[in-house]
């Protein structure tokens, strides 16, 4: 059976994840002592203890995201070594993962990548000032229209086409409020304000997608030893500086999820594997297609579910 490994994003994260999965794998903890050797702070200590409010904290979320989708991938080569990806995807911040699961980058290379990539983002705007939603029950063109609309002369776009009638909308603060009043008048079945310090994907990360080019410019990677997938064109690249390219566009642009699913579909891919925290891809799935199997692996129930499956 054609599979694909996928790699969740920020909002999936929780304090105490992985906890169970590391009581009978030591590469959980190896993957997250290596990625605490390069922020210089212990994350599985915040990742296990908290607070939440600083695990929430994008800068520390990201790394601890990729960390996590390692761990789970590295445990998933070791008890099934035969079980071998035709892609690699990940929402947003997981596109990253992906690439160090595929061998552009090293574990240490990401981390660091990931952390710099949260800071800039806070950066750009700060706290407060950016505000993301999720529209449910409208038409992607509608979305799109509406933050039009409302963006008079503010930022308000629609950025992660999670699925047919979820579009996730960021901007400013304001405008993002006055979109999600239009999509409420427009016939929303559910408009909701997200938990996040940063409006990822929108125009406002221009800034920090410049400074980012900047950071991945004196960076190595390596030929992707499993094709990966990106959110924003939905294409394969085999060369550094076009992988370069789509993580500095990636930044200001929407993730088009819904069309990367679609993509492994079209190709034969008949099973997904949901690697790291929580299901919320499977949950984006089963509104996609719900022909197409998947299985979200977190902890050790779910892993062995997988083992007895093949």
């Amino acid at each position: 059976m054609k599979t694909a490994f996928i790699f969740p994003g920020q909002g999936s994260q929780s304090v105490g994840m992985l906890s169970d999965l590391a009581q009978s794998y030591g590469v959980v903890n190896e993957v997250f002592s290596e990625a605490s050797s390069v922020l210089d702070y212990d994350l599985w200590q915040i990742v296990q203890q908290g607070p939440e409010s600083q695990l929430n904290q994008t800068f520390v979320t990201q790394p601890a995201m990729l960390a996590a989708g390692i761990a789970v991938f590295r445990t998933l080569q070791q008890v099934q070594p035969d079980l071998k990806p035709s892609f690699l995807a990940g929402h947003s911040l997981g596109e990253y993962t992906a690439l160090v699961a595929s061998g552009v980058m090293s574990l240490s290379q990401g981390i660091e990548l990931v952390a710099e990539r949260g800071r800039l983002m806070q950066q750009a705007v700060p706290a407060g000032e950016g505000a993301m939603a999720a529209v449910l029950g409208l038409e992607d063109q509608q979305v799109i229209e509406l933050c039009e609309l409302a963006a008079q002369d503010q930022v308000v776009e629609a950025v992660n086409f999670n699925s047919p009638g979820q579009v996730v909308i960021a901007g400013n603060q304001a405008a993002v409020g006055r979109a999600m009043q239009l999509a409420e008048e427009k016939g929303a079945k559910k408009v909701v304000p997200l938990a996040v310090s940063v409006p990822s994907h929108c125009a406002l990360m221009k800034p920090a997608a410049d400074l980012l080019a900047s950071k991945l410019a004196g960076m190595t990677f390596s030929q992707p030893q499993v094709a990966v997938l990106h959110n924003v064109a939905v294409q394969v690249y085999d060369d550094a500086e076009s992988i370069k390219a789509a993580l500095v566009e990636q930044l200001y642009r929407p993730v088009q999820w819904v069309k990367t699913i679609e993509y492994m579909k079209a190709t034969g891919v008949e099973k997904l594997l949901e690697l790291g925290p929580g299901k919320v891809l499977a949950g984006l799935n089963r509104r996609i297609d719900r022909r197409m199997a998947i299985d979200s692996i977190f902890d050790t129930a779910t892993l062995s579910n997988l083992i007895k499956e093949d």
